[in-house]
């Protein structure tokens, strides 16, 4: 009988096919193919290099098991399989437990910064996952293509509108659908898809209308974001998902949600906005939205949000680069807002998302436990219970 061991596997039902860890794992452990990313058990070597990279934690997956599962069932699966049971390894053999001691270490240290496994709120939606993929991708028609920031920023971001007309695509809040370039890379293979956060509400941009809205920047050698930015009206685009099955909207009227996000990572908190809008206008003074950016020309729905009920939506601005002022990052407005986030640190209807650059992260989080120090209270501990509770989300890139 083989002695038992630990494999390593990605939870299909969480990953957004976001393929970094795939180009992270210096090994070529990590695969996929048209449906699933996975790991190949005869290669990985535990470096844990994939770890901290991955935006969703649906990489941080493990099983005892005793014969790993082959890529090709890993490729079929829809869903983690439960764990199995295993027969306990000899008395005084301890290599499982030098194992998992090993592994510890590792993953305290490449969770460091990272976001951890997500999970769902208890009252969100069900999420649809991977309905199109890359052997089987849907052909959306851009309906729209608007510059957001100003045109003398030198950031531009695109507010792009992609129709589906009769096909299903069935989106909620927080989740993101794949954008497939057309070409080839420099090896010759077809490019991947690239991860975009739809920024329209599950009823469509435009209520009853089988569209949805993206946020796009363009970057200046990125290949997705310039030919997304360069789509003129009535252009067709090759569409993979929807993906993410945690970053969700709680349907609770009573949720508090504190929205933190920099950039291009507000798409999903406008979805959110405007969902709660349309659903549930009487939910005043129960969202705050923290947004960071170096100058309000280059703030994406700037003139929009400043025109939500400030009392539906409480917005914090945080600019970096305003002339003859101090630079404001948006850690430093939690802190100016100690008192109401040390409230919601205490709520159990509090739910705390952080969206955008990865640097941003880990600010955040040192804000948030010097806000729960001056409480008396432990920032960690708070943290992994909220997490637990699908109260706590981080999607950072």
């Amino acid at each position: 009988m083989n002695k038992p061991l630990k494999q390593h596997l990605i939870d299909p039902e969480i990953c957004i096919r976001c393929y970094t860890c795939e180009m992270t794992c210096p090994i070529e452990a990590i695969t996929h193919n048209d449906d699933n990313v996975v790991v190949d058990a005869e290669k990985c070597n535990f470096c844990m290099d994939c770890i901290p990279v991955c935006p969703t934690g649906s990489i941080d997956e493990w099983r005892v098991v005793n014969t790993p599962y082959s890529l090709e069932e890993q490729f079929e699966w829809t869903e983690l399989p439960e764990q199995e049971d295993i027969e306990p390894a000899a008395e005084g053999d301890g290599a499982m437990e030098a194992l998992d001691e090993a592994m510890a270490a590792l993953l305290a240290e490449a969770h460091a910064g990272a976001g951890g496994k997500s999970v769902a709120p208890q009252s969100a939606s069900k999420a649809t996952v991977n309905l199109y993929n890359l052997g089987k991708p849907i052909e959306a028609t851009v309906q729209g293509n608007y510059r957001l920031t100003a045109e003398d920023s030198d950031a531009d971001v695109r507010h792009i509108i992609l129709d589906f007309a009769g096909q299903p695509m069935p989106v909620l809040e927080g989740q993101s659908i794949g954008i497939i370039p057309p070409g080839e890379d420099a090896e010759g293979k077809p490019h991947l898809p690239r991860l975009y956060s739809v920024s329209s509400p599950r009823d469509g941009e435009r209520p009853g209308y089988n569209n949805l809205s993206l946020t796009v920047k363009r970057e200046e050698h990125g290949v997705a974001s310039n030919y997304i930015c360069d789509l003129k009206k009535g252009d067709k685009v090759r569409v993979t998902g929807p993906f993410g099955s945690t970053f969700l909207l709680p349907s609770d009227p009573d949720a508090e949600l504190l929205m933190i996000c920099t950039g291009t990572g507000s798409a999903p908190f406008r979805g959110f906005t405007m969902r709660r809008q349309r659903e549930m206008p009487s939910a005043t003074q129960k969202m705050t939205l923290v947004f960071g950016a170096r100058k309000p020309g280059e703030l994406p729905y700037f003139g929009p949000l400043k025109k939500v009920p400030e009392d539906f939506l409480r917005k914090i601005f945080a600019f970096s680069r305003l002339e003859d002022e101090p630079k404001h990052y948006v850690q430093d407005k939690l802190r100016e807002e100690k008192e109401a986030v040390a409230k919601l640190l205490k709520s159990d209807k509090a739910y705390f998302y952080i969206c955008g650059k990865k640097e941003m992260e880990h600010g955040v989080e040192e804000a948030l436990a010097d806000i729960a120090r001056g409480e008396g209270l432990e920032w960690k501990p708070i943290r992994d219970r909220m997490r637990e509770e699908g109260r706590y989300h981080v999607e950072t890139y």
